[in-house]
């Protein structure tokens, strides 16, 4: 499955919330299973960014999906990398012309 990394901010309501935020994180690893995804990590963090994220999707479209959802309850910005591993990167840059 495609691997992606997400950055995540806080934003003003989010921060209001800060302290269920341990709990809507349990809620969205179990959502990301239910939605047909995989968390392989979630960390926070310290810096420009208050989350990060690296999960697996079966598609773009499962991902982007799933961000847009829970963007859309308020509390965080999201954006998302996809990652390619050495191996994966190794079999595009072969299609180069």
């Amino acid at each position: 499955m495609p691997t992606y990394v997400t950055l995540y901010k806080w934003t003003e309501q989010g921060i209001k919330n800060v302290k269920k935020s341990p709990r809507r994180a349990d809620s969205a690893v179990k959502a990301v299973e239910k939605a047909g995804g995989k968390m392989l990590g979630l960390w926070y963090t310290m810096g420009e960014y208050d989350l990060v994220a690296v999960s697996e999707w079966p598609s773009d479209q499962t991902a982007i999906a799933f961000q847009l959802a829970h963007a859309a309850q308020g509390n965080i910005r999201t954006t998302t990398l996809r990652a390619h591993t050495t191996a994966e990167f190794a079999e595009i840059v072969k299609l180069m012309p």
